[in-house]
């Protein structure tokens, strides 16, 4: 199921937070994962993954509109297979899947971290899919709540004045010079991504979700990583990650929202904060 299946559940929630009905309790959390696997996988068999992918997020949130969360790739290095596509599923979220991460066939990206709402204490699974058609999964779990309804950190018109400004840091690995070998890299997109669930404070209407729900990086014409986001992701998205450099003189990123604008901006890499 696409981002977009997820909109009857939202609404749901939604009626839920009016009526004053109760959310769904920690314990049910393990029922939810196979209709999850049904809606969002097409009920596929899902492999074990922790020989395949990792995923790291604290136990307790600090912050549930902010927490941060990382995933690894770990194929052993004489492994032929690659990991294609890695999807991030909240479970007791409103819209349970994050985000997915289709990774560049050439980039070599082995890390991919971010910042993520968690509305209640929930299992948080990683699943990867790679080049031999299967699916692998891991997962953890996190105790936090109210993140998907917290307010916004900027008011709206701070929100407005930085819609779609984009900040971009690249980061050379020990003993690897600026165009060359293993690269760290991070984008940084200003943007409220309203989750639906948050109520302005002076009208107590709930604010409209409106959130980047795509992201195309590249390295001069290569890919390196696309997501495919949705309401979990934070305010103001923020996506650091591991790739191989193929010795590109540009990065350039892309970037849409739900209402249709799209951002674009391109570095020079000896200028991207190296």
């Amino acid at each position: 199921m696409t981002m977009p299946g997820y909109l009857f559940r939202l609404v749901g929630v939604v009626g839920l937070l009016l009526f004053g009905a109760p959310l769904p309790l920690a314990a049910e959390t393990n029922g939810l994962w196979p209709g999850l696997v049904q809606d969002i996988f097409n009920n596929r068999p899902m492999n074990d993954g922790s020989d395949v992918i990792g995923i790291e997020m604290p136990s307790r949130a600090e912050d549930a509109a902010i927490v941060p969360v990382t995933l690894r790739t770990k194929l052993a290095a004489g492994d032929s297979r690659q990991v294609l596509s890695i999807t991030l599923v909240i479970d007791q979220n409103p819209a349970p899947m994050a985000a997915k991460f289709q990774l560049g066939p050439d980039a070599k990206v082995s890390e991919i971290s971010t910042r993520v709402r968690v509305n209640n204490y929930t299992d948080v699974h990683a699943v990867a899919e790679l080049s031999d058609g299967k699916l692998y999964m891991t997962k953890t779990y996190v105790k936090a709540s109210g993140g998907c309804s917290a307010p916004a950190a900027k008011n709206a018109d701070d929100a407005k004045a930085r819609l779609g400004q984009m900040r971009y840091r690249q980061f050379a690995k020990a003993g690897e010079g600026p165009a060359s070998g293993a690269r760290e890299a991070q984008i940084m997109i200003g943007h409220p991504n309203n989750s639906g669930l948050q109520m302005d404070q002076v009208t107590h209407l709930y604010v409209p979700a409106f959130f980047v729900n795509e992201l195309r990086l590249w390295q001069d014409d290569s890919l390196v990583l696309t997501m495919e986001g949705g309401i979990s992701i934070s305010e103001d998205p923020n996506i650091r990650f591991t790739y191989v450099s193929n010795g590109a003189k540009r990065f350039r990123a892309e970037a849409k929202d739900t209402e249709g604008h799209v951002f674009q901006r391109e570095w020079k890499i000896d200028d991207s904060g190296i």
